[in-house]
């Protein structure tokens, strides 16, 4: 099965230049933990997590209304293909510990997919089960 098949294609994102603030509200309007950030041309330039916004905004006391979300986003994270293969991409979210990512088409934001999308469907393999099964745990198993 490929992430094509799972993935949500209606992705709400917001622009790297936005304040905190913008995506503050829009996670809390869509009950989401996380947003892609793009630039002005679509193109996927990071995440921010409502754990980043904690950490690295509300934190060092910076004003959320004054601060850009390039200023605090995670930037190199993982993504993946439509045409990924969801068992593989599973197994590199387990690797990861991470919970979502976007999906990509070059450098163009398509979708996202999630530990939820892959568990509705139950189309996982048992490896990519047990690789997945770390993340909701605190200690990495090596």
């Amino acid at each position: 099965m490929k992430v094509e098949d799972i993935m949500s294609g209606h992705v709400i994102s917001v622009g790297q230049k936005e304040p905190v603030t913008a995506a503050a509200r829009l996670m809390k309007r869509h009950n989401l933990g996380a947003l892609p950030v793009c630039d002005d041309t679509g193109r996927l330039r990071g995440v921010v997590t409502d754990r980043d916004i904690v950490t690295r905004c509300i934190a060092l006391d910076l004003d959320p209304a004054d601060t850009m979300l390039r200023e605090i986003m995670s930037r190199g994270i993982l993504t993946c293909g439509p045409g990924d293969d969801v068992d593989k991409t599973a197994a590199a979210m387990g690797r990861e510990q991470v919970r979502r990512i976007p999906v990509t088409d070059g450098d163009r934001l398509v979708g996202m997919v999630s530990l939820a999308d892959m568990a509705r469907r139950e189309m996982l393999s048992m490896e990519a089960a047990a690789a997945l099964g770390g993340i909701s745990s605190n200690i990495r198993r090596k």
